[in-house]
């Protein structure tokens, strides 16, 4: 049976939080992630030897859960696991709204104790009613109130984007890679070994949640695949949910046994699951961050047909493979077009065919916004893709005030089209500028990628969501 909502929502959104367990060894790591959490936090420890660095970040500090005066909402557990059984004694005695146990060493270790000790808690926590995280987890993410997992994440700030991940690596980077991309939680949870909620319980959650308007999950095996197969099926009709499957290969498998306990799911049947329920699949963190990235900030895509502008002939070649490959269409354009980019393009240096090669007409930011153009009203056009190519430098012939011109009149076109687009910004020996101009586009809300090859990829996968929903609805 899903949990209720109301002790999620505890969870997801505490007043109260319970560190048992934090220790000087590990620089307490949960204490100072949660330092910035908005409201009171307590530390649970026994060693009187660690009582002066918990006394020193100004945390009060008691021997147990249970003699913490006021009622805990979300309680983090790093203990050793064999004290892990009187901690869910407490927290059900306590009546929190959720645990989360970073501590790990039960069923993914393969061993008699492991094992043991893992039906020791699942079997308390189910009779107690405690909604348990984990174990083998890092928690639970809400940056809006300051309840983090990593003190490298960010806090105060509210996003939209919900993620359930069974790795707490996978949770983190998430989080951290995607902020620097545009893209900012609205909840997220680590969830391990899933012994009592699993990521059927937190799809159901995140599918209902107002604040969360798109779903990824990295997923090693699921309890219950009929009831996750029905979740997810629900979820995808209210919003965007992407998937992403650790352990596809027999050797993967085998590595998420290890990691979560998890069991191995043929691949076909994973693969047949996701094409019924309309959820895009992702193979990997990037193709996560670039496909959510393009949903958030890109108009709805129609078609495959694609308008694309690069810097050089060379970059136009290559361009158009990627894009072709990727299953995109780079066709002609119209006829109206070609006239139209025939009474001012230097056709010496460059070309007016699609993808149109640029390179000697890159002169003006005018002339940069009257191709644009063009390419928008075309009606073989279904999607802009242009190539920000900052191997001509900054630096060189063309200074700052170009490029920040240039990011201010894609950011006005992309506002002003019907039409999808989005930038490649290829850096060539330039990484460092090419941050930041990425940086630059990421500040309009301009979806940027760092090859051809990602866009096309997270591209074509945002045209088969569409398609598929707008299938469904008719």
């Amino acid at each position: 049976m899903a949990p209720e909502k109301k002790n999620l929502d505890r969870a997801f959104n505490p007043r109260s939080v319970a560190v048992v367990g934090d220790k000087q060894q590990t620089n307490y790591m949960w204490l100072r992630s949660v330092s910035t959490f908005q409201g009171k936090v307590y530390s649970v420890q026994i060693d009187e030897r660690e009582l002066p660095g918990i006394a020193a970040l100004g945390v009060p500090n008691y021997p147990s859960l249970v003699d913490i005066p006021e009622p805990i909402d979300y309680v983090i557990v790093a203990v050793p696991r064999k004290v892990a059984p009187k901690v869910v004694a407490d927290c059900i005695q306590k009546k929190v709204g959720g645990a989360a146990f970073f501590t790990s060493g039960f069923a993914e270790t393969n061993t008699e104790e492991g094992i043991r000790l893992q039906k020791v808690l699942t079997e308390m926590a189910k009779a107690g009613g405690l909604n348990l995280i984990g174990p083998n987890c890092v928690g639970i993410f809400n940056p809006s109130i300051g309840l983090r997992h990593n003190a490298e994440q960010y806090a105060g700030e509210r996003g939209v984007v919900g993620f359930i991940s069974q790795s707490g690596t996978h949770a983190s980077q998430f989080s951290l890679v995607g902020a620097i991309h545009g893209i900012k939680i609205s909840k997220s949870v680590s969830y391990g070994n899933a012994i009592v909620l699993d990521s059927t319980d937190y799809l159901d959650y995140l599918a209902q949640d107002e604040e969360t308007k798109v779903i990824g999950l990295y997923i090693e095996g699921v309890k219950d695949g009929r009831r996750f197969y029905q979740a997810l099926k629900e979820a995808a009709q209210i919003k965007p949910v992407l998937l992403w499957k650790g352990g596809q290969t027999d050797a993967g498998a085998r590595a998420a046994s290890s990691h979560t306990a998890s069991l191995a799911t043929s691949q076909l049947l994973w693969d047949a699951m996701i094409r019924q329920c309309g959820t895009i699949t992702v193979e990997n963190l990037d193709q996560m961050i670039d496909t959510i990235k393009l949903l958030l900030c890109s108009k709805p895509a129609s078609g495959l047909r694609m308008g694309l502008m690069s810097m050089t002939g060379g970059q136009s070649v290559i361009s158009t493979d990627a894009f072709v490959k990727a299953g995109l269409e780079v066709s002609p354009l119209s006829s109206q077009s070609y006239e139209q980019l025939a009474t001012f393009f230097n056709i010496i240096g460059g070309s007016y065919r699609n993808p149109l090669d640029v390179s000697s007409n890159f002169a003006s930011l005018e002339l940069v916004m009257k191709m644009l153009n063009i390419l928008a009203e075309d009606e073989n056009v279904d999607a802009v893709a242009m190539e920000v190519s900052v191997g001509f430098s900054r630096d060189g012939r063309r200074g700052p005030a170009f490029w920040d011109g240039l990011v201010s009149g894609l950011a006005d076109y992309k506002n002003k089209s019907d039409k999808p687009f989005f930038a490649i910004v290829t850096p060539a020996h330039r990484e460092a500028t090419a941050i930041e101009m990425r940086n630059q586009l990421t500040d309009k809300y301009i979806p940027s990628f760092p090859s051809f090859q990602r866009a096309a990829t997270a591209f074509k996968k945002v045209v088969e969501y569409y398609h598929h929903h707008s299938v469904a609805e008719v």
